[in-house]
């Protein structure tokens, strides 16, 4: 089984994050826009459509406030086995860390999953923090915080294991 760990940094409170990732029915509108374009939810389920024409069911396992974690399942081709989940962690007042692990079968389509999770993330991180920016009046200006720029990379990591 394989097993994909990426992680990447936000310039956004973990609060404000996590609200986008929890509303699981909207991320082709608050999330991830352009990578998911459809996204329409039924039962415990929720039915994507991808930038790129793929569509998959999701069943939709935990969004647990406690924790500031998604879990899900996606079912049907290409996997044969499949779970991943997101999680928020605060890194201070103003940025977070999101970790996205994903375990699934076949090994072969590891390294094309790797890409749309290190895509998923990327888009991610760009709609997040370019929501800061959008225009508001004066005061709400004002109380926007100054932004912390690091320079630590997004973090990857890809794990094959054999049964």
């Amino acid at each position: 089984m394989a097993s994909i760990q990426k992680e990447i940094e936000v310039r956004r409170p973990r609060g404000v994050v996590w609200d986008a990732i929890r509303d699981v029915g909207a991320i082709h509108k608050r999330l991830v826009p352009g990578f998911v374009v459809d996204c329409r939810l039924e039962g415990d389920s929720r039915y994507l459509t991808f930038g790129n024409g793929m569509t998959m069911r999701e069943i939709i396992v935990d969004v647990d406030n406690q924790t500031f974690r998604h879990s899900w399942s996606a079912r049907g081709e290409p996997f044969t086995h499949h779970n991943a989940s997101l999680q928020v962690f605060a890194e201070d007042e103003s940025t977070c860390r999101l970790v996205w692990i994903s375990d699934l079968l076949p090994n072969e389509i590891v390294g094309a999953i790797a890409e749309m999770i290190e895509k998923g993330l990327s888009t991610m991180k760009a709609t997040l923090e370019a929501r800061r920016t959008l225009a508001c009046s004066g005061a709400a200006i004002a109380s926007i915080p100054k932004w912390k720029v690091t320079s630590r990379p997004p973090v990857m990591q890809v794990v094959n294991r054999s049964e």
